[in-house]
């Protein structure tokens, strides 16, 4: 095998409980000191700058000199893209029962609001309205699979999302998507995409420049909650 990308090297920095709890705790796009991540992961300083340096020399962590201090936030989107679908990956495996710690409890605040997930809209804002759009009869819900009814159509038109171009998308059109925040189904497929492109063009949410979280705009926060009202 002349090439294959080191998924085990990667496997090994995230199994260490520390290293995870700090790059967690940079998810939001943050950049933190050392002693402050001491203390989210609970470990001393000599073992958390062990913990760092590994994290640094195998890439997943970028560093920033800010006067005497070293902050520390993630190399690259994709890492925090890789995290979140570990997160995802851990919550779709887990049985029912063991689901007894809600991430919202540990997950950056920014990113249990709203964030994208691949390329539509995740955490409670999507939660929210993906229930509302249940409740209105905007969508019927089976299993993973999600139908759009005549009123949901029509409502999704209204907010300028172009279903005709999603359905000929080579992708399941739309179905349920598990939040890791929130532990509830968010919408995704062709249709998720294409209304999270539809809030955006409207300028309702707006990305943010270090971290996958999304900002709602004040005209959001006042439209967006109307949505399937």
């Amino acid at each position: 095998m002349e090439y294959a990308p080191s998924i085990s090297q990667l496997a090994g920095l995230l199994a260490d409980p520390g290293r995870a709890a700090m790059l967690w705790a940079l998810m939001d796009g943050s950049a933190r000191p050392a002693g402050e991540l001491a203390a989210i992961a609970g470990l001393s300083a000599s073992s958390t700058s062990g913990h760092l340096a590994r994290l640094s020399e195998g890439g997943l962590l970028a560093v920033q000199t800010r006067g005497r201090n070293r902050y520390y936030r993630l190399a690259t989107p994709e890492i925090g893209v890789a995290i979140e679908a570990l997160a995802s990956a851990s919550l779709a495996s887990q049985p029912p029962r063991a689901r007894v710690v809600p991430a919202s409890r540990t997950a950056p605040a920014a990113l249990r609001q709203a964030r994208t997930c691949y390329d539509h809209l995740a955490g409670e804002l999507a939660v929210g309205l993906f229930e509302r759009m249940s409740q209105a009869s905007w969508i019927v819900v089976q299993g993973t699979t999600v139908d759009l009814t005549a009123s949901g159509a029509q409502g999704m038109a209204q907010l300028g999302v172009d279903l005709e171009v999603a359905r000929r998308k080579r992708r399941q059109f739309a179905c349920t998507c598990p939040d890791w925040s929130e532990r509830k189904p968010h919408l995704g497929g062709a249709l998720g995409a294409a209304l999270l492109e539809s809030l955006m063009a409207r300028n309702w949410i707006e990305p943010t420049p270090t971290s996958r979280a999304l900002r709602v705009t004040p005209r959001g926060q006042r439209e967006i909650p109307r949505i399937a009202g």
